[in-house]
């Protein structure tokens, strides 16, 4: 693009910081949970959002849909309603009293890139469709990328059947509850055809302070970690008396901290060779209904994500992981239950639409930085199906799933502006 057309793009995206502002302000009101914001996925929060965010597509004369899992698809037609179409996307759930911009902003990108190429006039070679994806955050339900991962037809079975924990219900019993359609995801009917999808962007703020410490409003992401988990995990030794000399002992407690040492040192040992991944015990406790002061801990419960960026380190990490828990087995007479296994691919960036992104940055005078995803994210759902994907990351100094997260509206533009400038430039 020429510079004149970059700068009237660029001073288009800028010029809505209220616009921005105010739809922020109103789906921190939909989640409102003291401290922070809960949008809980197929309930109240996330379906008040989905409320606020149908709201502004309309009002920008958006074409709406829904599919069984009752993503929303809000749609920009193109020249070519036949064409492979440009997906930009995220979620609006939360995590428990979560920050308002995780997973948010995502969404309200592709709604400002939208405004801004209407009121350039532009009219792109193929549909934009801005997505608001359901229930990415697993913490609510224990399996990955629910929402996007229904949309393409490859939620994995026995998903549905998973419980929430706060209600004790089912997906399934969820969904219905939302209007969509769980019988209809079980037959595998998608929304997208993978061929069918030329691109998937998604705009999200940084999980770890690399920006800030970097002094950049923007990162382009080179990966998506994969991950196996195990949500429901637990030990089984003996209850008995604190008397029971060590020898006798089958201590639940002393066995998974004997893990999370171990754990920590192959950690270590791949920082060491320079490998990214990160193993992480989310819950690590003895059993409240049984255990006390002069008892022995015979249960404990822990659950386990352990994610990198490779599928063969994750594949060798998954071996030692056995390893360790056998051998903890057998020095301590316990017994490891791990329970149902999740398990999430790697998102490999497409190198094309990476470059294109650093280009963008550099044609609009954006510094930014390169970055690998510490988290997980639904662009790793539409890279896992073959679709071509990357993510731009926005300066958000006190990390996401907390109530702190400080995202700056300034910043959100500048990443939605380069965003915005690789839909121009590839769909002209």
């Amino acid at each position: 693009m020429d510079v004149n057309t970059v700068a009237a793009l660029k001073n288009a995206v800028l010029a809505q910081q209220a616009y921005c502002s105010a739809l922020f302000d109103q789906l921190r009101r939909d989640g409102l949970d003291e401290p922070g914001v809960s949008r809980d996925p197929y309930g109240p929060g996330e379906q008040r959002a989905h409320a606020t965010i149908e709201a502004a597509a309309r009002e920008l004369g958006l074409e709406i849909e829904r599919d069984a899992a009752s993503n929303m698809y809000m749609i920009m037609p193109g020249r070519d309603r036949s064409a492979p179409r440009v997906v930009v996307g995220s979620h609006l759930d939360s995590v428990p009293h979560g920050g308002n911009f995780d997973g948010a902003a995502g969404v309200m990108a592709g709604l400002v890139a939208v405004r801004a190429l209407q009121a350039q006039g532009f009219k792109p070679a193929c549909d934009i469709v801005v997505m608001a994806i359901r229930a990415e955050e697993s913490v609510w339900f224990p399996v990955s990328y629910i929402g996007s991962r229904s949309s393409l037809g490859t939620l994995p079975d026995g998903a549905l059947d998973v419980t929430r924990a706060d209600t004790g219900r089912s997906l399934a019993d969820h969904m219905r509850d939302c209007g969509a359609d769980p019988e209809a995801i079980l037959r595998r009917e998608r929304y997208f055809d993978p061929a069918r999808v030329r691109a998937y962007l998604e705009l999200h703020i940084e999980q770890a302070p690399s920006l800030v410490e970097a002094g950049r409003s923007v990162g382009i992401c080179t990966g998506i970690p994969g991950n196996f988990r195990y949500p429901n995990a637990w030990i089984e030794g003996s209850n008995d008396h604190v008397g029971l000399p060590r020898r006798f002992r089958r201590d639940a407690a002393t066995a998974g901290a004997e893990f999370a040492v171990a754990l920590d040192a192959l950690w270590a040992e791949h920082e060491q060779r320079s490998i990214p991944m990160a193993c992480t015990l989310g819950r690590f406790h003895t059993d409240p209904a049984q255990h006390g002061l002069t008892i022995v801990p015979g249960v404990f419960h822990f659950s386990l994500d352990v994610r990198a960026y490779d599928e063969a380190v994750l594949a060798e990490l998954d071996t030692r992981v056995d390893a360790i828990i056998a051998g903890i087995e057998q020095r301590r007479g316990v017994r490891f239950h791990r329970g149902t296994k999740a398990r999430a691919a790697v998102g490999a960036v497409d190198p094309a639409i990476k470059a294109a992104l650093e280009r963008a940055a550099g044609e609009l005078g954006i510094a930014h930085l390169n970055l690998g995803s510490p988290a997980s994210h639904d662009a790793a759902a539409f890279g896992a199906s073959g679709v071509p994907m990357c993510m731009v990351f926005v300066r958000n100094e006190n990390g996401s799933h907390n109530p702190r997260e400080a995202m700056e509206i300034d910043d959100f533009l500048d990443g939605t502006a380069v965003m915005t400038h690789w839909l121009a430039e590839h769909l002209a």
